[in-house]
């Protein structure tokens, strides 16, 4: 087995369970630990999975975020469903800004449906995605390419971001503690920040298994949303918490046919 051979197979291997650790991946390898090392030395300089004492993960933490092809893997039932329920906000004839979440790439999948449409983006997924359709007039936000989230940040995306003004932003985030949203970088927060400066109305786009989870950064107050949407599967007690504390919360199905969406009014 070649290097690079080996080393995309160990990426998917750690990839596929999250975290493992040194002496696993020699067993399931056949190699040595210092091999094992200068394999994750390469995946880690890639932003695809960072070492921790005794082994590697691809899982997130306060600190750092997973890569974006592992959270591509992860909560894809939950994603379909946002997705589904945020694309009967979006109106034909629309201009749309969306973040370099993987919660709004699996959105932008589904935008052939309402076209025509305007998209804004500083993913590079949603970029790939939509730059072959001739119904949507695609602007893209440049700056400096962050490989672990597979989108553009950094000062000049935020100015390219202040020159627009959008009707619709679809952002997500990595964590929500109380009321509040969180995400591991500084730059990304930046970035979402200005989104939110930019558009008439604003679309919290959150799966339920990112409730009651922590990351170094503030993003924002949920109440300075106009919709927020999340799944079935939130825990009752975080959801009377939001009810009590005037969010208005959208709970999606995960499947089709299934009860349709329960909201929480503002009080």
């Amino acid at each position: 087995m070649t290097n690079s051979t080996r080393r995309s197979a160990l990426m998917d291997y750690v990839l596929e369970r999250g975290a493992v650790q040194i002496d696993e991946l020699v067993e399931a390898f056949g190699v040595s630990r210092m091999t094992v090392h200068r394999d994750l030395d390469a995946l880690v300089r890639q932003g695809i999975v960072r070492k921790v004492r005794g082994g590697a993960s691809a899982l997130p933490s306060g600190l750092f975020e997973s890569s974006f092809r592992f959270r591509m893997r992860t909560s894809v039932e939950e994603k379909k469903a946002l997705a589904r329920a945020a694309l009967s906000l979006i109106e034909p004839g629309q201009a749309l800004m969306l973040d370099d979440s993987t919660t709004v790439v699996t959105l932008a999948e589904q935008l052939t449906h309402v076209t025509p449409l305007t998209v804004v983006t500083n993913s590079l997924p949603v970029i790939e995605h939509l730059q072959e359709e001739d119904e949507i007039s695609l602007i893209s936000l440049g700056g400096r390419f962050s490989r672990n989230y597979s989108s553009f940040v950094g000062l000049s995306c935020e100015r390219a971001i202040a020159d627009m003004r959008v009707n619709l932003l679809f952002l997500s985030a990595s964590a929500v503690s109380g009321t509040a949203l969180y995400h591991q970088d500084e730059e990304t927060v930046k970035i979402k920040r200005a989104m939110m400066a930019a558009a008439e109305q604003r679309v919290l786009l959150v799966d339920h298994r990112k409730f009651e989870t922590t990351a170094l950064n503030r993003v924002a107050e949920m109440s300075e949303f106009d919709r927020i949407m999340t799944t079935e599967g939130i825990r009752p007690e975080s959801e009377t918490a939001l009810r009590e504390a005037g969010i208005a919360l959208e709970v999606v199905p995960l499947a089709r046919g299934r009860s349709p969406a329960r909201t929480t009014e503002r009080e």
